[in-house]
């Protein structure tokens, strides 16, 4: 048996970060109802969507009350929190940070004055002309509007400060003229005092979802949460629409043409398996591209493990499909999560096995079929399989259930720059040898496709394939607004900063 070498690096510490999604949002609108404890439920079904703030809005019909903090959304709310948040429409977000830093300034929903009264706004997803959309706050509204003044510095600030710089329109009126004019991937939920709105962008690349409940209605990221709240599901936002619920009932307006473009990438790994995108459970997909991997990579085995959660559903089909037993090699500790401890370097040494541990007694001696949803920079896998030999595997061959991720995200995914991605410049015999398995198989393209029974010209796949639906950013990056200070607003650290970045779209899809 191997014995373990004690080189694993702070490269594969537990902290490594995958591929993560921009955000979870969910709104309600149900007079009588504890609509912020709904919220508050619904966000906990999207906190896989976003770990690093939470926070909710409540209008009562005369104001609006927020509450948002640093954190998940059990350490950011408790019982006598959300008892002091009372009305009838509320809006929720959990976040990831893809535009503007991770503090809470940058915490949602954002706030913005309107001149019919308040709007808070929760947004999923990523712009692409955040460069022009301040370009035009400034220009009506100047640069130290709404939260913008307070330091903020996300993309949804902006779409904020536009809804209330319209001076002669409702809301409802601004939305339309402001959504027509912001490019990018953007679901966005938000109300006013005593209206719920939702909108998604033409090309529906983040989900979202319209939900009714006895005596109201929701609006989420994903049916999951609706499920949560006992919401039943009614039909997708559609892309290009906007949704307004308020006493008189629903209303839709259509702000731009449909040009459905359906992230696929939420089918591999951001969404729940408990969740529906496009009338196709995400669970059944997933089986259906192990079901594909088998075909398309078989090998001699004598167990299939998956890599816990992401791994299992593509691990059941591919056992199914192949006839190889299926088992349960690595355990996952189910309390580690986001952790503000650094560890010290004798403890980074850990690697991965802070989060899994092989069942020794199940994998000793044994040929393992290991199924993960995506390689990104390949360090996880090379502990994986490090760790697997340690444990006594007679072999480690690899089955992952997407293409190799080659592009960079821009709608709304922080995948790694294009350099650190392993799969740039790379052949899959070269990333095998890379990781140290004995083989290694993406499913192709056009199986995974077909698995979600979406068509193909209905989804984005430029993480795969480099094909971008929607033209890139000429200026990228999480910082877009936090390069260089503008005069008046102090230090960059303390509040807005201008758009002035030599970096952009162009040099992330350059590289290497």
């Amino acid at each position: 048996m191997a014995r373990g070498d004690g080189r694993l690096t702070h490269d594969i510490n537990p902290q490594e970060k995958g591929p993560q999604d921009a955000c979870g949002i969910f709104g309600v609108w149900a007079p009588n109802e504890e609509v912020a404890k709904l919220t508050y439920f619904g966000l906990y079904a999207l906190q896989h969507r976003g770990q690093e703030s939470a926070g909710i809005a409540v209008g009562n019909g005369e104001q609006i009350l927020v509450y948002k903090d640093m954190g998940l959304v059990s350490q950011v709310f408790d019982e006598s929190t959300l008892n002091t948040l009372v009305g009838h429409v509320a809006v929720g977000h959990t976040r990831y940070s893809t535009t503007g830093g991770s503090h809470w300034q940058n915490a949602q929903p954002t706030l913005g004055a309107t001149p019919a009264g308040t709007v808070a706004l929760a947004h999923n997803g990523n712009l692409t002309n955040t460069a022009e959309l301040f370009d035009l706050v400034t220009e009506r509204a100047g640069a130290a509007s709404g939260e913008l003044r307070y330091g903020n510095t996300t993309d949804t600030a902006l779409i904020t400060a536009l809804m209330g710089s319209y001076a002669d329109r409702t809301l409802e009126e601004s939305a339309i003229e402001v959504l027509a004019q912001a490019r990018g991937a953007f679901s966005l939920v938000f109300s006013d005092e005593s209206t719920l709105y939702a909108a998604r962008d033409p090309q529906g690349v983040r989900p979202l979802v319209l939900g009714r409940l006895e005596r109201g209605w929701v609006v989420a990221s994903e049916t999951a949460a609706l499920d949560i709240v006992g919401a039943s599901f009614v039909r997708e936002v559609e892309p290009g629409e906007l949704v307004a619920i308020d006493a008189d009932g629903l209303r839709s307006h259509h702000f731009a043409r449909p040009e459905p473009k359906g992230c696929l990438f939420e089918f591999v790994y951001l969404a729940r398996p408990d969740t529906h995108i496009s009338g196709r459970s995400v669970h059944e997909t997933r089986v259906e591209v192990g079901r594909r991997l088998a075909a398309e990579h078989p090998v001699g085995a004598d167990l299939v493990i998956p890599v816990p959660e992401s791994g299992t559903p593509a691990a059941v089909g591919y056992a199914e499909a192949s006839g190889i037993p299926y088992g349960m090699g690595l355990v996952k500790n189910a309390y580690v999560g986001r952790t503000f401890i650094q560890p010290s370097q004798t403890l980074r040494q850990l690697g991965i096995r802070l989060k899994l541990n092989p069942l020794r007694e199940i994998v000793a001696g044994k040929r393992l079929v290991v199924v993960d949803d995506s390689i990104v920079r390949g360090n996880t896998q090379r502990a994986l399989v490090r760790m697997l030999r340690e444990a006594g595997a007679a072999e480690v061959h690899v089955r992952i259930s997407s293409p190799p991720v080659s592009w960079p995200c821009f709608y709304g995914i922080d995948f790694a720059t294009r350099a650190e991605l392993i799969a740039t410049g790379l052949s899959t015999d070269e990333i095998c040898r890379s990781i140290g398995a004995d083989s290694l198989g993406y499913v192709a393209l056009d199986a995974l496709i077909e698995s979600t029974t979406v068509p193909k010209n209905d989804l984005c796949r430029a993480c795969f394939d480099g094909v971008y639906p929607i033209e890139p950013p000429s200026r990228a990056g999480k910082d877009v607004l936090e390069q260089e200070t503008i005069p008046g607003l102090g230090d960059p650290s303390d509040g807005l900063n201008s758009l002035l970045s030599t970096g952009g779209a162009a040099d992330a899809l350059q590289r290497p």
